[in-house]
């Protein structure tokens, strides 16, 4: 019997939504991206891609462009202002295919968009899905056609899944500058800590509409935005300026507080992404503080894996969505688990977690093998990505 195509219905084109279009469509199956707004565009400022997820952009076609236009990123380091010295240190190692790669969103949100409709994938714009209708989206006016398979990437906003999720008490406020030469390594992501409840950090991203840019973050506690808001602008580069001197060339271009987009973060995984015919992907299906750099590649993986797992299982859509579940569960759950016990002794109130991680845990870090498993970590593979993928 000859496996027929599926008829996929995806709900979000975002990153991962876009991405599993991408791979799907390539694969011969018919697919339709629903999205909310009236041309999809992408949310934030800059990411890493660590090298998990360049392996899925090779996948699709699009990792050569990607890095032509985004920054190759060798390491990152954060340095303490009570210390006055690194407090974390993490390198990718020396081979080009195992470094991470600093990017705008928009640049990858093209990149993806493009990919996904040259397979053919079809986007149908200002269509949110509010909801399930066993094998049909339910839209805000209506529904949509019939579909074999729905799969949820509508992200931390999902009307779809029933995650239940923890919120972190801090998140970030990012901006997109210009790239300040002469004051950071143009390939590493620096990041400065007071204690462990503020951090401000430049992430070089390449080349956006011709122009070198950097992603420029701040942490804020989860209900902080108002109060920093009503603070002012002026009076947040004083106190920038002052907890990192170095980096004032771009907090000073920071003039208006739109600049600022605020991402307040959550914690929690859904014990089984699949119901049936719908599956989660991405935020939809596991939530976690970007302390780790792997949000974007945890989705990126979810693409790459349910793609894998329908090829796998042409003819039983029940065995294939089982063997997806199965794939990401180890890395999922690992990661979802060391994002928790990183992230407080970076973003929190604790001022002991901050000692302990400045006079004990850092210099642990120095000794080996640890430096080692903290590169594995940042790549993204100090766990198996993807679980029982047949090798080539």
């Amino acid at each position: 019997m000859t496996a027929r195509p599926l008829w996929i219905g995806i709900a979000g084109a975002g990153i991962g939504g876009l991405a599993t279009a991408a791979l799907l469509a390539r694969a011969g199956h018919s697919v339709e991206v629903h999205d909310r707004f009236d041309r999809p565009a992408p949310v934030g400022s800059g990411l890493v891609i660590q090298p998990v997820g360049r392996r899925v952009l090779q996948a699709i076609g699009v990792e050569a462009v990607a890095l032509s236009q985004g920054q190759i990123l060798s390491g990152l380091l954060g340095t303490s202002v009570e210390t006055g010295g690194p407090v974390l240190v993490a390198s990718y190692g020396q081979s080009a295919d195992a470094k991470g790669l600093g990017i705008h969103r928009s640049v990858l949100f093209d990149l993806l968009l493009e990919a996904a409709t040259g397979a053919g994938a079809v986007l149908v714009p200002s269509s949110e899905v509010v909801g399930q209708a066993g094998d049909k989206f339910a839209l805000t006016h209506g529904q949509s056609r019939r579909y074999d398979l729905l799969i949820d990437a509508t992200g931390a906003g999902s009307r779809l899944s029933p995650l239940a999720h923890r919120i972190l008490p801090f998140g970030a406020i990012w901006a997109t500058v210009d790239w300040v030469s002469g004051t950071f390594p143009k390939d590493e992501l620096t990041q400065k800590y007071h204690y462990a409840d503020r951090m401000m950090g430049v992430l070089p991203i390449g080349g956006v509409n011709g122009a070198r840019k950097a992603a420029l973050f701040w942490s804020l506690p989860r209900d902080g935005y108002d109060a920093w808001r009503h603070q002012g602008v002026a009076a947040w580069r004083d106190v920038a300026r002052a907890h990192w001197p170095q980096a004032a060339p771009f907090a000073d271009q920071i003039t208006d507080p739109d600049q600022f987009t605020m991402a307040r973060y959550a914690h929690g995984t859904l014990l089984n992404p699949v119901r049936e015919n719908l599956v989660h992907i991405g935020d939809a299906a596991h939530r976690t503080s970007p302390q780790l750099g792997q949000g974007a590649n945890m989705a990126l993986l979810d693409a790459f894996a349910l793609s894998q797992a329908l090829a796998l299982h042409p003819h039983t859509l029940t065995d294939a969505l089982r063997t997806y579940a199965w794939m990401r569960r180890v890395h999922v759950w690992g990661y979802q688990a060391l994002s928790a016990a990183f992230t407080p002794q970076y973003q929190s109130e604790s001022r002991a977690l901050a000692h302990l991680r400045n006079r004990c845990l850092y210099p642990l870090s120095r000794v080996w093998p640890v430096p080692r498993l903290l590169t594995r970590l940042v790549q993204g593979d100090l766990l198996p990505p993807i679980t029982g993928l047949p090798r080539n």
